[in-house]
């Protein structure tokens, strides 16, 4: 099996851990213009510099048309609009490259606020449309969002989490009528209304393993630190 790792145009990491997942990623796809900072920080990832990503994928609104034409043999031109060029990203791994498992998205924060709450919330619904989530089921994939400062991933069902104690945990869910009860955080959640997204933010493991029982089956997002 292998990995993949999806770059869009938000803030190019600069920590060790994210850069590493680019690194070692079997398959990269970057989204549009995510391709111009991949070239501008690929000198300081790979040892020879000159990696190029697998697919670049879009609707090339915003890369340069000579950009284009350079690496014209990379290019994957979607122009429908009714999904972003994340999740364009997102279907054409699972189309194209069966034995991916791991896909991480790199460069999908900072800059525009927007652009951040949005493909943050998708992983849900990748989790719905896909079952591509933190805790897959058999023959699913593990998908994540990785920055300098947090790790996000969607859960469908109740789960066990491997988080390590003492790390900062986040839950949202856009189902107010879900009760999350939970072993292992230092301020259960079973009495939490999720009404409102700041309802079971700044939350931290007092174990190293936290369990999240869902009173149903429905979709919810972790952030850790």
């Amino acid at each position: 099996m292998s990995q993949a790792v999806i770059i869009g145009n938000g803030d190019f990491p600069k920590k060790a851990y994210p850069r590493e997942l680019i690194r070692q990623a079997d398959i990269i796809v970057c989204c549009d213009r995510g391709f111009l900072s991949f070239l501008r920080h690929r000198e300081g990832i790979f040892k020879d510099g000159k990696r190029l990503p697998d697919v670049v994928i879009g609707d090339m609104d915003s890369l340069p048309a000579r950009i284009q034409k350079e690496y014209s043999s990379i290019m994957v031109h979607v122009t429908e609009q009714e999904e972003n060029d994340q999740t364009k990203a997102i279907r054409h791994i699972l189309a194209n490259f069966k034995d991916v498992d791991t896909i991480h998205i790199i460069g999908a924060t900072g800059k525009r606020e927007c652009h951040t709450i949005g493909n943050i919330s998708l992983l849900m619904e990748y989790a719905r449309l896909f079952g591509a989530c933190g805790d897959p089921g058999e023959g699913c994939v593990y998908i994540d969002l990785v920055s300098d400062y947090t790790t996000s991933f969607a859960i469908t069902d109740s789960c066990e989490l491997m988080v390590g104690e003492g790390r900062a945990i986040s839950i949202f869910t856009p189902d107010n009528s879900l009760q999350i009860k939970s072993e292992g955080l230092v301020w259960p959640t079973d009495g939490v209304h999720f009404d409102n997204w700041w309802k079971a933010t700044l939350n931290k493991a007092g174990a190293d393993t936290v369990k999240l029982t869902l009173s149903h089956k429905s979709i919810a997002l972790v952030m850790l630190d």
